[in-house]
């Protein structure tokens, strides 16, 4: 049997589907640094993106604030179906797709990414990635990423990934955005771990 390519949607449905979307190392079961940072530049009428949301317990909580125009991007169809099958029928669009290759058909008021953009290593794709942010964020929108820290692991799930301090992010995203906000978060995995993060607000300008 073929060994999934490491990084690609069999890769992480194959690790989803082996482990369980609430033992990878990345899983919160109340993600309050997000929920707090979207809630500082967002009110519940905004349109909000989790890009590499999966099975991510954020969509969940937003829908209990009130927010009602939500978007879930993933490589991993097994771990949309996981969300899917949490929240039911409650009014989110779910797209399975690569972000160095999606082209979404709408613009987002809220761009929000946990732990997606560290795992792009090459500059194409991180340059592409700051592209599509731009193409899909319009003027006084905002973007609220997070990647491993400088003192943050090395690697994740197997696969390399780039870390960064909050000027080196800022400093990754390129002309058109400001920098808001930026705060540090130390995640406490399910295995009893600790990761480092960095996070860093931007509004789109």
């Amino acid at each position: 049997m073929t060994e999934p390519e490491p990084g690609g949607s069999d890769y992480w449905d194959a690790r989803y589907a082996s482990i369980g979307d609430q033992n990878v190392s990345w899983f919160q079961p109340e993600p309050t640094t997000s929920l707090e940072l979207i809630g500082h530049v967002a009110t519940a009428g905004a349109s909000v993106v989790d890009v590499g949301g999966g099975a991510s317990r954020l969509v969940d909580h937003l829908l209990a604030a009130g927010y009602r125009d939500l978007t879930v991007v993933d490589l991993s169809a097994e771990a949309l179906r996981a969300s899917r099958e949490r929240v039911g029928d409650a009014p989110v669009t779910w797209v399975a797709a690569d972000l160095r290759h999606w082209q979404p058909a709408r613009a987002f008021d809220v761009w929000h990414d946990r732990a997606a953009f560290h795992f792009l290593t090459a500059t194409d794709d991180q340059d592409r990635y700051w592209q599509l942010v731009r193409e899909t964020v319009p003027p006084g929108g905002h973007v609220v990423i997070a990647t491993f820290a400088l003192d943050g692991p090395e690697s994740c799930s197997g696969l390399p990934v780039a870390r960064y301090s909050s000027a080196g992010l800022a400093t990754a995203m390129g002309a058109g955005f400001t920098v808001v906000e930026t705060c540090p978060e130390v995640h406490r995995t399910p295995g009893g771990g600790s990761q480092s993060f960095t996070w860093v607000v931007a509004e789109r300008v």
